[in-house]
């Protein structure tokens, strides 16, 4: 027998990579998971029988020659297939986009690779083979590199990604039945347990970064919390969000987190708690241990753990080019014109700031015949400044409210630097 198989509590990027390669290798059978991760139950009900997977029961007593996994290379997350059969002979080719994780299946083929989805790495080798597949396969195989790249916005998303969402969409995926699929708070209990955490949220300062947090006990496991997490990150928008979910029965603790900064990697702030996941979407479940307990623990360990977030300082440009009060605008615009600079800070005579020019000032004064009179008279006197330790939360905010592309950084009344659009640009995109 050779069989596909999937992480446990199959997702629908899970799904949509057993669907792709069931086309690389037509005779293995696929095997579905005994748990459908909630995302994921509506496609698969509705196309149960077109999926036509076997059940992990049906693996008992069979000789498996061959096994392919997909999304996954951690025994644990496949032990609910392996310890149905022996496997001491099998052959094992593993397709999985985690490439930081390491192999746990000594001699398996590990095809890998830097993708927003696991289904985007075995599409292109459909792509590469010229393989065409049924409107039905590429629907769910779109639907899985939308749910995992969370609608081409997460920063692991590649060219290759779009690339296939391409590929699927010339082969008839449709795009209204995956609208339908990716609705995250499908039932009723998610909406009440969404608007009872969004009363109970607390804002948290931890080293310059806010991070969310929520404390929920329920007297039974419930499916879709993650759908509920998510959903409260992204309204919320904070730098990080934990969701510690306790259940009476059977006396287990669940942590759901997300975050926006690669300096918050919740791989290694929950690898203490046995989570795993991606860097910046993971989870750990916490048994025999008191919920309030764990929430300590995982409070305890960001503030020791977590890195100071980024501050004015650790971005600004230092050498700071300024312009005399005293200047005439025609003079301060030659300046900045040689210098390639859309505005610079105005020093007075006592080397104190006493204003902001810009091109949009000495356009204004250009377009009233005034190139020959004082900067000061043309000068923006109302200063927006930071400090130095102001986080980039905080300058990001001021940059936007007052609509402006330069923030001085004063210590002591003195200028010692400045951040541009540039500068927090460049941040943005590294963050």
């Amino acid at each position: 027998m050779k069989i596909i198989v999937g992480h446990t509590n199959m997702d629908l990027d899970c799904i949509g990579s057993i669907v792709l390669v069931k086309y690389l290798y037509p005779d293995y059978t696929p095997v579905m998971s005994r748990l459908i991760h909630p995302s994921a139950k509506n496609l698969y009900n509705l196309y149960h029988y077109h999926l036509d997977f076997s059940t992990p029961d049906d693996l008992k007593g069979e000789a498996v020659t061959h096994a392919v996994i997909v999304d996954t290379r951690s025994e644990s997350r496949v032990k609910e297939y392996f310890e149905l059969f022996d496997s001491s002979a099998t052959e094992i080719e593993i397709f999985d986009h985690h490439s930081g994780d390491s192999c746990e299946f000594k001699g398996a083929v590990v095809h890998e690779g830097n993708y927003g989805s696991n289904t985007t790495m075995i599409a292109l080798e459909l792509i590469k083979k010229r393989v065409s597949i049924s409107p039905k396969d590429a629907t769910i195989a779109l639907t899985g590199v939308y749910a995992d790249t969370g609608n081409f916005t997460h920063d692991n998303v590649t060219e290759d990604d779009f690339r296939v969402a391409s590929y699927l969409l010339k082969q008839m995926a449709d795009i209204k039945l995956i609208n339908n699929f990716l609705k995250s708070l499908r039932e009723d209990y998610q909406l009440s347990l969404f608007h009872d955490i969004m009363n109970t949220l607390v804002w948290q300062d931890i080293k310059g970064h806010q991070i969310v947090f929520s404390y929920y006990a329920m007297e039974k496991q419930a499916a879709g919390l993650a759908a509920v997490v998510e959903e409260i990150f992204n309204i919320e928008s904070p730098e990080a969000i934990f969701g510690v979910f306790h259940f009476a029965k059977p006396g287990s603790t669940v942590i759901i987190a997300r975050s926006n900064m690669n300096s918050i990697d919740l791989i290694d702030i929950l690898r203490p708690f046995g989570g795993g996941g991606h860097p910046k979407a993971a989870s750990a479940l916490v048994k025999k241990e008191e919920g309030r307990e764990v929430f300590r623990k995982l409070l305890e360990h960001l503030t020791v753990h977590l890195e100071h977030a980024v501050t004015a300082g650790d971005i600004m440009t230092k050498e700071v080019v300024t312009i005399k009060d005293s200047w005439t605008l025609r003079e301060a615009s030659e300046f900045l014109e040689e210098i390639d600079l859309s505005g610079a800070p105005v020093l007075n005579d006592k080397g104190e700031m006493a204003g902001m020019l810009t091109l949009r000032d000495i356009m204004k004064g250009r377009k009233n015949g005034q190139m020959n009179t004082p900067v000061k008279a043309h000068m923006k006197t109302k200063l927006i400044t930071c400090c130095i330790d102001h986080t980039m939360r905080e300058i990001e905010n001021l940059m936007f409210i007052n609509s402006i592309g330069h923030l001085p950084v004063l210590d002591n009344g003195k200028i010692i630097g400045i951040i541009t659009r540039t500068d927090l640009l460049g941040f943005l995109q590294e963050k």
